[in-house]
């Protein structure tokens, strides 16, 4: 929701937030990012993050995160208890600069303040952007992301996200990139965060998979994209993707109609149509009637006479 709002221009009240959210809670997801903790003024589409985090109905089992830019988030969000706090900074400098407005040093610098003040209280998460390139200095050498890890892991962050922000990564480029952190972190919760720009999103989650990655983000209805990145494009689609592992015969543990359902209520809250492509097509597994006058072509039952 947060990465799904985020960039939208029309304001979605915060009752229809809270329902959706509510909704959301009983699909099954395993976690709900609900909002981010910055400044009004930066996202106004997420002006109300107190209130819609307080009035949500929280269930049993799913953990609740919203991401925080500064240690003024992070106290925001810790007020209203929420399950994680999700850090965010850059693999790459000018990104971090343009996003973030400070350097990657002083990004990291936030963050040990930012885990010692969440000890105790909430899980934290560092998401890492641009793990798979910029779009400002083109390819991030896979060294520079393995050493950012490294300080995550020395912080004590034991939850990372890897971010192709902008829609530039590959499957192949995935898989080794995956499969080097959980082979150096095994014990490691990695997440995959991949962006459809290229059309390579479901792909990409496809190799991660591959390489051992069995969490995913991703956004109802294929909302979303990062304000700061030029030609980013929406997440991953939330249904598409449980369709794809469903499909494959992955225990996702969510109830694609009901995530269907909701993924249907999402062109009315924001005012356009979403990217989303098994909403309009429908699961693989429906049927549709046969059309009037197609006759079965099983031998067992033409009529007796016909020709073989």
């Amino acid at each position: 929701m947060r990465d799904g709002f985020q960039i939208e221009p029309h304001f979605v009240p915060t009752e229809q937030k809270v329902a959706l959210i509510d909704g959301l809670s009983r699909t099954g997801l395993a976690k709900i990012e609900v909002t981010s903790f910055t400044s009004p003024k930066a996202i106004p589409a997420l002006a109300d993050a107190e209130a819609v985090m307080r009035q949500i109905a929280r269930a049993p089992g799913v953990e609740y995160a919203a991401l925080v830019p500064n240690m003024r988030g992070a106290e925001r969000a810790l007020g209203c208890k929420v399950d994680e706090l999700n850090l965010v900074m850059s693999a790459s400098e000018i990104h971090n600069l343009a996003n973030l407005r400070m350097t990657p040093a002083q990004s990291l610098a936030q963050f040990a303040e930012v885990v010692a003040l969440a000890a105790g209280h909430a899980q934290v998460n560092a998401s890492l952007s641009t793990a798979f390139g910029c779009p400002f200095e083109g390819d991030v050498p896979e060294a520079a992301v393995l050493s950012l890890v490294q300080r995550f892991v020395d912080m004590g962050i034991g939850r990372v996200t890897l971010c192709d922000t902008t829609g530039m990564a590959n499957p192949a480029q995935v898989g080794r990139l995956c499969a080097a952190v959980l082979d150096r972190w095994p014990s490691l919760v990695l997440t995959a965060h991949f962006h459809d720009t290229r059309a390579m999103g479901l792909a990409n989650a496809l190799a991660a998979l591959d390489a051992g990655v069995d969490r995913f983000d991703a956004s109802l209805g294929g909302l979303g994209g990062c304000p700061f990145a030029p030609g980013a494009s929406g997440n991953v689609c939330t249904e598409d993707l449980v369709h794809m592992f469903q499909a494959m015969g992955c225990d996702t543990g969510v109830d694609l109609d009901a995530l269907l359902a909701l993924a249907a209520q999402m062109p009315g809250l924001v005012g356009h149509a979403v990217p989303g492509q098994v909403l309009k097509a429908g699961p693989s597994t429906r049927r549709h009637p046969v059309p009037e006058g197609v006759r079965s072509r099983d031998p067992q039952q033409r009529p007796a006479g016909s020709r073989a």
